[in-house]
């Protein structure tokens, strides 16, 4: 069973979201949910912080459904949901985090600046709702939550897969190793030729590779 976690102003509805999840119903069943905030779900998104809760409600789900083995794959702000998850809440027999961010407040690139201005500033949290169906809340973090490389340690022994493009315009490929390295050798660390960001970017080709590491490595 997968739980695929979208990136931010994904949700289910997306075309290279329900791709992504055809190609992995081809090696299991497959989960989808719209994180808060996010196309028809209610609520606002905390871009990311209690989104954690939103995937362990869709474990919990598979976990009902009689499933016993869950993988989650999370893309981008969702990359970073799965990694928190497995290290807060556990239940998963594999996890798979693409595109993720490594740390917080990463403004480094003009992707993320402009997604900062999105988060931030009141015309562009209307931007978030009415252009890109994102509702965004306008609270800061308070507290600042567990960010993905402290996440990481606390994911072993479950299986960890990190998949990340050199060509990826959010997240240079210093993120990618930084998770890498905070895994050691509990965590996979695949760099993609040629791959920009997220669901867009992963092809039919890759997520039936995903698919593959995912059953073999939950058993």
């Amino acid at each position: 069973m997968f739980v695929i976690a979208h990136g931010f102003t994904g949700d289910v509805e997306r075309p290279h979201v329900r791709r992504v999840a055809g190609v992995l119903r081809g090696y299991g069943a497959v989960v989808t949910f719209s994180f808060r905030g996010h196309g028809r779900s209610g609520g606002r998104s905390t871009v990311g912080d209690k989104e954690v809760l939103d995937l362990a409600a869709a474990v919990e789900w598979a976990r009902a459904l009689g499933h016993a083995r869950v993988v989650t794959v999370g893309f981008s702000m969702g990359g970073s949901v799965v990694l928190r998850h497995a290290a807060l809440h556990g239940g998963t027999d594999a996890v798979v985090s693409v595109s993720a961010p490594a740390r917080w407040y990463y403004r480094g690139t003009a992707p993320m600046r402009r997604l900062h201005w999105l988060v931030t500033r009141p015309e562009g949290r209307l931007v978030g709702r009415y252009g890109l169906r994102t509702r965004i809340h306008h609270r800061d973090w308070d507290p600042v939550p567990l960010s993905p490389v402290q996440a990481v340690p606390r994911i072993a022994p479950t299986p960890l897969l990190i998949v990340h493009g050199d060509r990826d315009g959010y997240f240079p490929l210093d993120h990618p190793r930084m998770l890498a390295e905070a895994a050691g050798e509990h965590g996979d660390l695949w760099v993609e030729p040629g791959m920009g960001h997220a669901e867009n970017a992963a092809d039919d080709a890759l997520m039936a590779r995903i698919g593959h590491w995912s059953v073999t490595a939950a058993g």
